[in-house]
């Protein structure tokens, strides 16, 4: 069995108490180094990046993904095909599977030397453009889920290293359930999310889980396109966010007409606004992406052009970045399926490859 903090250029893996133990060393950090971050997880020197990792396979008729199947052999394969460390693994805890802290998961990650970085989804399937009926805004402000949320947070305290959290992802997009188009529209919706989001945090605060470094996030357009849904109307305040992300994709399907403007077009549309709402405040790019077979856009173009402004330093509040490294079926025609994972496509990894190499020393591996 590896002891805590041994470095071996390969994969050795062991249970302890059912739990995974493995040490990477060639995937960045050891495990000792991990556990000895005693704070939060600062953010890089001036003109440094972090680099997250997210994965989610494409999926069958009989497998969802559910946005957590990533594996040590996943970030392994990612890195050997980009040529560069990541520093977060990125996955979505699904309330609906459980509501207890993911530990096992947690668990591993942190041996890898990475921090996980939790979406935390009260939700009650992976299914968008609906309501939620269950884990709904009006439950969660009215305590319906408070001995849940106290009992997740206890276990987020016992797992004691720095935890990236985030609640509510994109609530200016009407595909999530948390959108103010699902809870009383323009009057009362953007503030149902907010009151939902203070009262999580609150107890999550009120258990000691000062381990868990708060990420507000949202996407780069507001849709419905309305002033009421601007994401500026579903900012939780600069007390209860300790860094604010950004979603900021190419077309999503192969057949998608929309989306296909560069990045730097986006980022012209939200940075300024984001500088705005939550001054001082930390941005990552938690997801980009591009479907590999759109017939507007082509996607190893789209990521060479995002990565050369992601790397130029002219949104010095950017502190990292993620690809959004998935696949899924939107119908059932494998054509229509989307696919956005980097070694599936020669050209994007070699963008990746070529962009890693050329800004090696703009990468922050380790907090």
């Amino acid at each position: 069995m590896l002891s805590d903090g041994e470095t071996l250029g390969c994969v050795s893996v062991s249970l302890r108490c059912g739990i995974p133990r493995l040490c990477f060393a060639a995937l960045g950090m050891t495990f000792a180094a991990v556990t000895a971050l005693a704070g939060p997880v600062a953010p890089p020197p001036p003109g440094k990046l972090y680099h997250g990792f997210y994965f989610g396979g494409i999926g069958t008729d009989t497998h969802d993904p559910t946005e957590h199947d990533v594996s040590p052999q996943d970030i392994k394969q990612y890195e050997d095909t980009v040529g560069g460390k990541t520093t977060w693994v990125y996955f979505s805890d699904n309330w609906f599977e459980s509501r207890k802290f993911p530990e096992a998961i947690c668990s591993w990650i942190r041996q890898l030397g990475k921090i996980p970085y939790m979406r935390l989804m009260l939700r009650s399937d992976v299914d968008q453009l609906h309501g939620e009926k269950f884990f709904s805004l009006d439950k969660i402000i009215a305590g319906d889920f408070d001995e849940n949320l106290r009992a997740w947070a206890r276990g987020a305290k016992d797992f004691g290293t720095p935890l990236l959290t985030e609640w509510g992802t994109e609530p200016n997009g009407k595909w999530f359930s948390w959108n103010g188009k699902w809870n009383g529209g323009a009057k009362v919706g953007p503030a149902k999310y907010i009151a939902a989001y203070r009262r999580i945090v609150d107890l999550m605060r009120a258990e000691g889980a000062d381990n868990l470094q708060w990420i507000w996030h949202v996407n780069w357009l507001d849709e419905p396109e309305q002033k009421w849904n601007a994401f500026e109307n579903y900012f939780p305040g600069e007390k209860y966010c300790d860094w604010v992300a950004l979603s900021a994709y190419g077309p999503t399907t192969p057949r998608m007409e929309d989306g296909a403007e560069n990045f730097a077009f986006k980022m012209r549309e939200a940075y300024p606004r984001l500088l705005k709402i939550a001054p001082g405040k930390p941005i990552i790019i938690a997801e980009f992406g591009s479907d590999l077979h759109n017939k507007h856009c082509d996607a190893a173009e789209w990521a060479r052009d995002a990565l050369a402004d992601i790397f130029s330093e002219k949104w010095p509040a950017i502190i990292g970045f993620c690809w959004w490294n998935e696949g899924w079926q939107n119908d059932n025609h494998k054509r229509n399926d989307t696919d956005m994972i980097i070694w599936h496509d020669e050209n994007l990894a070699r963008v990746f490859h070529e962009a890693f190499a050329r800004y090696s020393d703009k990468i922050q591996e380790t907090p």
